[in-house]
């Protein structure tokens, strides 16, 4: 879809009212992560460049309209001066007419309180709507990670005023275009997990847009369970096994070829050193009840990592096997590094999100190679699932 970008508005001399996820961690008073603020800096950099007053608009925690002081944004602020070497004014309130005091206009940024103390924020209420959209002459929405939120201040302004979409908020766009709207094809995903229910309407749309699906984690037993194997006290969803028979049916009719793995790391115990044995997995493995697969095999690993290469764009979501605990790391570590070490010969395009996704590809020293990593989770699992995002539509 077509959305203007930053650089299509005249910033000078306007406030810039701009939607940020600065949602980071912190412990005792002091953000412990500061990489989202790390990320918003480009964007606010540029409008401060082109003139403009950047205005934040962002969320802590889930205080559901409510002002709650444990999420208060001010924890945020000397890691946002910090990061971009600028004053950054904070405002507590937006009660009366204007909420700015002068010291606020004089300082380079702003930063608004919790925008979820206010009821008419996930409300999307038209009154607080208009209010918001007062307080600037420009929208810019750098915040992909809650642009899946029909809010006042992801979807709702966007209506009221000219708007943007921040740099974050155009490189994740253009990410995720490049990777499933129009790929280099061969294209292919790796999706692991726990359970298929979670990734139902993702599995759905991607066997329609893909040449290949490489299915890993417990969500692999599921398929091959419905293929006939009982796999003992493996993570399985029996619920789910006609709807895994579903989705291979139409990943054969439109041409997806699905890669599930052929053997397994088998143990009887869940836990780090865990003695196991490598065992066949097809329609006809039958494992004892107290064994379960909790990775895929040496000869399965050979097979994933030479479908990897022969692609020319990769997407992935999940991880292959349990891989927070050695042994059972072994296939996601030795897929990350192929597509990373493909990404990096300028042989592939890899684009990945979700929380597990992120850090099992840090865990496998592969997150900085890869073309881009999301760390959006579910705007970014909706984007991929093939829904309008209203965040992403309210810019068209």
């Amino acid at each position: 879809m077509a959305w203007k970008k930053l650089d299509d508005l005249d910033m000078a001399g306007k406030r810039v009212l701009t939607r940020v996820d600065i949602n980071v961690p912190v412990h005792n008073g002091v953000v412990t992560d500061d990489t989202r603020i790390q990320r918003i800096t480009p964007t606010i950099n540029a409008i401060l460049a082109k003139g403009g007053k950047p205005i934040l608009l962002a969320h802590f925690g889930r205080p559901k309209g409510k002002t709650v002081l444990d999420m208060s944004l001010r924890v945020t602020l000397h890691a946002l001066e910090a990061a971009l070497g600028r004053t950054v004014a904070f405002v507590e309130t937006l009660e009366g007419a204007e909420p700015f005091t002068q010291e606020a206009l004089n300082a380079d940024v702003i930063l608004i309180e919790n925008i979820r103390y206010h009821p008419g924020e996930e409300a999307n209420d038209a009154a607080f709507v208009k209010r918001l959209a007062g307080l600037g002459d420009i929208y810019c929405n750098d915040a992909f990670s809650v642009a899946h939120r029909a809010h006042a201040s992801t979807a709702g302004i966007a209506a009221l005023l000219p708007s943007c979409a921040g740099r974050l908020m155009q490189a994740e766009l253009q990410a995720l275009e490049s990777a499933l709207s129009s790929p280099k094809r061969p294209v292919g995903a790796v999706v692991g997990g726990a359970k298929v229910s979670s990734k139902l309407d993702l599995l759905s749309n991607l066997v329609e847009k893909l040449d290949t699906l490489i299915i890993g984690g417990g969500m692999a037993n599921t398929f091959l369970m419905a293929m006939g194997a009982k796999l003992g006290a493996s993570l399985v969803e029996a619920e789910m096994l006609d709807t895994a028979r579903e989705i291979l049916i139409k990943a054969e009719t439109k041409g997806c070829r699905v890669i599930l793995p052929t053997d397994g790391l088998v143990s009887r115990a869940f836990k780090a050193g865990a003695d196991f044995e490598v065992i066949k997995l097809n329609e006809n493995t039958t494992l004892d009840a107290d064994q379960m697969v909790l990775d895929a095999g040496p000869e399965a690993i050979k097979t994933i990592t030479a479908e990897i290469s022969k692609l020319n764009t990769l997407i992935w979501n999940g991880p292959l096997g349990a891989f927070e605990i050695a042994p059972f790391d072994t296939a996601t570590m030795a897929a990350a590094k192929i597509a990373a070490a493909q990404t990096l010969a300028g042989d592939l395009i890899t684009v990945a999100g979700g929380g597990d996704t992120v850090a099992a590809l840090n865990q496998a020293g592969a997150a900085d190679d890869f073309s881009y990593i999301s760390t959006a989770g579910g705007a970014f699992l909706e984007w991929m699932e093939g829904k309008t995002l209203p965040g992403v539509a309210a810019l068209g």
